[in-house]
């Protein structure tokens, strides 16, 4: 089955490009086109980016007068240009989608999940705050409609294993680390499914070469982190990543762009303070990094 939240996701960078370009609307086509290509991955249901992706469009200035309603003291061209899409996209499908197939609560779920990924800290409160307002003002439809899913407990939900890793080199006498860069300005992690690998080690390293073309060793692992992601046909899906501490050669890094990533750079652990992360993603780099200062020591002191 189509992966509807990555297509979702296609159609948000594909929003965001037009919106901060002023590009014309006849120019999403092309756009929406180059990004299915390069992000879209093989189950992405491009009949549903098109649809959705040409409802938004129709009805940006219906969208843009119900956000300045459910958000007075933000108008809407001071919205930051993601929220601002975002928005547009779980009001379409709040107001104008069919809700047998998009119920109420999964398009504001989809977009609260958007912000998260794709926004900034405050992003996922403030597109939850107008899409439950506009939700409240329209009745609450679905609101009595309890499924199961929604009593299951956390530990109950099915669970997607994960690999991250925080790739170093050394490099004349310097450590670096291979991040990789988002559509929306984020410097993060490589990380990928690793279910069917016969260890996360193995898992890491496949990751690693997968998405960066690096032969890798992996070390040990350096934190984990777990969250809930809403599905649009699976519901919810619990998430644990573990991140390893993984070495490699310095050599060109060749980055297989899917899922939304665009670059990927060597960076000296001087360099990495000033770069734009995702708020989950600083722990786990900041303990890499330690590991890696104590390092450093460690062989400075046995010269």
């Amino acid at each position: 089955m189509a992966n509807r939240h990555l297509a979702r996701s296609v159609v948000l960078q594909t929003l965001f490009e037009w919106d901060t370009t002023a590009a014309d609307p006849s120019a999403v086509p092309e756009m929406l086109g180059r990004n299915v290509e390069e992000f879209g991955g093989e189950d992405t249901d491009k009949a549903f980016m098109e649809e959705l992706i040409k409802g938004v469009l129709a009805k940006r200035e219906d969208l843009d007068l119900v956000i300045t309603k459910a958000a007075p003291d933000w108008p809407i061209e001071k919205i930051a240009p993601v929220d601002r899409n975002i928005l547009r996209i779980g009001l379409f499908e709040l107001l104008f989608a069919d809700r047998t197939q998009v119920p109420a609560k999964v398009a504001i779920n989809e977009a609260i999940e958007l912000a998260k990924v794709f926004g900034g800290d405050s992003s996922g409160r403030f597109v939850n705050g107008v899409l439950g307002a506009v939700y409240k003002e329209l009745g609450e439809p679905g609101k009595d409609e309890k499924g199961k899913k929604e009593r299951v407990k956390r530990e109950d939900l099915p669970l997607e294993k994960l690999g991250g890793a925080i790739v170093y080199a050394e490099h004349e006498g310097q450590y670096y680390l291979a991040l990789v860069h988002d559509v929306f300005g984020r410097w993060t992690l490589s990380k990928g499914h690793i279910e069917e690998d016969p260890s996360n080690e193995v898992g890491v390293a496949r990751v690693v070469h997968g998405e960066l073309g690096l032969t890798a060793v992996v070390e040990e692992m350096v934190g984990e982190n777990e969250y809930v992601a809403s599905h649009p046909e699976k519901g919810k899906i619990r998430k644990h990543v573990y991140f390893y501490l993984v070495q490699a050669p310095f050599e060109t890094l060749e980055l297989k762009k899917s899922g939304g990533l665009d670059d990927a750079k060597w960076f000296r652990l001087p360099d990495i303070l000033d770069l734009n992360f995702y708020d989950d993603m600083l722990p786990i780099v900041t303990a890499a990094v330690q590991k890696l200062l104590d390092k450093a020591r460690e062989k400075a002191n046995a010269r």
